[in-house]
């Protein structure tokens, strides 16, 4: 081993390695591919660190100038991600490595300055490290290897296309190594497909239950599955526990429900922003937070310090997840429990998750409240404050308080105390409360008939509480109650049939007149018709009738067309024409009306020229009306004269067209006075020659040559007057 990586590891108080990293270290692999499994909590962060060390450094203590990155590591989530990053950051902190993180929910160019700066390795989720590579922020040319951290995890969650994309663009002489709890026939193609001659390393774990981690399985009733939770947690009073849900909506309803019963407790689920999920990682570490309730998704691979319980709020969906679930406790050589919180509909898929992930559980009831009491007195009188010695400063109040109250007094303050600190425990039903309850046995009985039944509208919502009422019973006094058409029958606890007797006296009647009658032995029901139909109706008479026999008559078989007598087939001179059948044909020897024609006398078909009808000479078109046709003189056309005598109008040199603009205002050919047509332009500009300003003319607002600006005046007695109709 490297001796950088030595002192980091003697530094960080490690004296012996685990299974996998001492499996992955061994000097006979050298820089080969490896397909590593081992069991979550195994410590594989550092067995792949230990792992390409070598590849790294090579026969160097320390790692030079940071340039491109000689290592990526890819986990599939940010959680795992960031601590992967620090993991590897104290591992090779003497050799001098710089750690980079590309990870989603962070500043992307933050990173991409970090990129630039230099890394010798880059830790990265999939999505994000794919978009640093198609934006060319990172150089994949120097990467010696690539580490796919928890690969099964990042496949079930979709990462296939990214990885395969990461995978292609790395050197095809880069050293790939793949750490997963399990390896599914997924893990086991991907590797044959970007891996060369890997090497298959497992360790013992991976087929034993984990011996740092007590399974239980908790059976409670349906209706108490959260109660259950409380008192759980209660009642192993663990310094950091995480409780696992399905959903998010479960996250935030068991966040919720804790945060009210007093419980110091955080979220972590994928709607959260990344910097929520790293202070809620963060308050689990520090201990301000004590219960953390999670997805799996987001808790997947996150190391937390003291974690010793693991709650299963709803049980996983497969067995794999139970054994990532459970592996966040028990890490490092430490205890740790994992519960499993079972209702008795769920018992089965429970064993079979226990039976896929090769565990052995201990079942057991949910800890009641009884039990948590119980737990918490051993707590208290196995605290260490009891044989500590009041200091200095607390020995004055506690002769106070000897002298004021009495021992029995300050030892009910300190219990009150002690227990307003704590949530209290919930009552929880047995765990087969929920299910349905066999009736006992009824016992000896007798039976009575009343004389009213289905027809008479009876039923036993009636029956029973009238019998209750005029016989002095209970309901369990009463069994089974049969209503027939004619009459009912009630079955009567022999016990209480003395007591029902004397109820009715000797007229033996219910209410409505209804007559009740003891019989020596139990009715014969088979015996009895059956109803057909609703209440009150009678039973259902089969009727006879005569049933008239089908004649039918005997099949007779009809002709075949080959049966028939038909006349033999003429010769080819007797055929008949064409468009006939050979039924039409005349026998030999009949009388006709022609003479058959000779063969040979027909003459061939002729095809006469086609004669079309109707040709017309070609089309003369002569001119419309008197109207010569159109003489093109010059470049325009010539107008002759117009209406009124008059020449016509010609444009002169550069003079404006005359444009019509609007549209909604009639031309006006002529103004009153005799004077030329005004035409109006775009603008209310005049066509042809514009008009030099005079300053006579008030109608428009104009510098004269060499004047200024008077101001107009809109009001008063000097204001311009306006132009009426017709004035200049």
């Amino acid at each position: 081993m490297i001796q950088s990586i030595q002192d980091a590891l003697t530094e960080r108080g490690y004296t012996d390695l685990t299974p996998v990293q001492t499996a992955v270290t061994d000097d006979e692999y050298g820089n080969a591919d490896l397909l590593v499994s081992a069991q979550t909590g195994s410590g594989k962060t550092v067995a792949f660190g230990l792992a390409i060390a070598p590849t790294l450094l090579g026969d160097e203590l320390k790692f030079g100038r940071a340039a491109a990155p000689l290592a990526l590591v890819i986990a599939p989530t940010r959680e795992l991600a960031l601590q992967v990053k620090r993991e590897l950051s104290w591992l090779y902190a003497k050799a001098g490595a710089v750690v980079a993180s590309c990870v989603g929910g962070m500043d992307m160019r933050d990173e991409r300055r970090a990129l630039d700066r230099g890394a010798h390795i880059v830790v990265a989720t999939p999505g994000r490290l794919r978009d640093h590579i198609q934006r060319s922020s990172i150089d994949l040319s120097e990467a010696r290897a690539v580490v796919l951290d928890e690969a099964d995890e990042m496949l079930d969650l979709g990462f296939r296309e990214d990885l395969e994309f990461i995978l292609s663009e790395a050197p095809e002489s880069r050293r790939t190594l793949m750490f997963s709890a399990t390896v599914p026939a997924s893990i086991a193609k991907l590797a044959k497909s970007y891996q060369k001659d890997a090497i298959r390393v497992s360790t013992k774990a991976e087929n034993s239950q984990h011996s740092d981690i007590e399974y239980r399985a908790m059976a409670v009733a349906p209706r108490d599955a959260e109660n259950s939770l409380i008192n759980v947690l209660r009642y192993y009073e663990a310094p950091t526990a995480i409780v696992f849900c399905n959903t998010r909506a479960m996250v935030n309803r068991l966040t919720t429900r804790f945060s009210n019963r007093g419980f110091s407790v955080v979220a972590l689920s994928g709607e959260l922003s990344q910097n929520e999920r790293t202070h809620a990682l963060q308050s689990m570490r520090d201990g301000r937070a004590r219960v953390c309730v999670a997805t799996d998704v987001a808790a997947r691979g996150i190391d937390l310090p003291n974690l010793e319980l693991v709650i299963h709020a709803e049980l996983p969906n497969n067995h794999e997840t139970l054994l990532h679930r459970s592996g966040r406790t028990g890490r490092a050589g430490r205890k740790g429990v994992s519960a499993m919180i079972v209702p008795a509909k769920m018992r089965r898929k429970a064993e079979r998750l226990l039976q896929g992930a090769k565990v052995k559980a201990e079942w057991a009831e949910a800890p009641s409240a009884d039990d948590v009491n119980a737990r918490d007195e051993e707590r208290l009188f196995n605290d260490p404050v009891w044989v500590d010695t009041a200091t200095d400063s607390e020995a004055g109040l506690v002769a106070k308080l000897v002298e004021r109250f009495s021992p029995e007094q300050i030892a009910t303050a300190y219990t009150r105390l002690f227990r307003e600190r704590q949530s209290a425990p919930e009552d929880l039903a047995p765990s087969g409360s929920d299910a349905p309850k066999e009736r006992p046995a009824f016992g000896e009985s007798v039976w009575f008939s009343i004389s009213v039944g289905r027809k008479d509208n009876a039923e036993p919502r009636w029956l029973l509480p009238a019998m209750c009422r005029a016989g002095d019973l209970t309901k369990d006094d009463i069994g089974a109650i049969r209503i027939q058409q004619n009459a009912s029958f009630v079955e009567i606890l022999k016990t209480s049939v003395d007591g029902f007797l004397k109820a009715l006296g000797d007229g033996m009647k219910l209410e409505d007149g209804a007559i009740v009658t003891r019989l020596d032995k139990a009715p014969d029901f088979t015996s009895m018709p059956r109803p057909q139909g609703g209440a009150g109706k009678k039973p259902y008479e089969k009727k006879s009738y005569d049933k008239k026999p089908y004649d039918k008559k005997p099949y007779e078989k009809k002709p075949h067309r080959g049966d028939y007598d038909t006349p033999p087939r003429p010769a080819a001179t007797e055929q008949p024409k064409s468009g006939k059948s050979i039924s039409d044909a005349r026998p030999a020897g009949a009388v006709t009306d022609h003479k058959p024609r000779p063969a040979g006398d027909k003459k061939p078909y002729e095809k006469k020229p086609f004669d079309k009808k109707g040709d017309k000479k070609p089309y003369d078109k002569k001119p419309r009306g008197d109207k010569a046709p159109y003489e093109k003189k010059g470049d325009k056309p010539a107008f002759d004269k117009k209406p009124d005598g008059k020449k016509p109008f010609r444009k002169a040199d550069g003079d404006k067209p005359f444009r019509k603009t609007d549209g909604d205002k009639p031309r006006f050919d002529k103004k009153p006075g005799g004077k030329k047509p005004f035409n109006k332009a775009d603008g209310g500009k005049p066509a042809g020659k514009r008009p030099t300003a005079s300053a006579n003319d008030t109608s428009k607002r104009f510098t004269p040559p060499g004047g200024k600006v008077k101001p107009r005046v809109n009001k008063g007695a000097g204001a311009t007057p306006k132009r009426g109709k017709g004035k200049p």
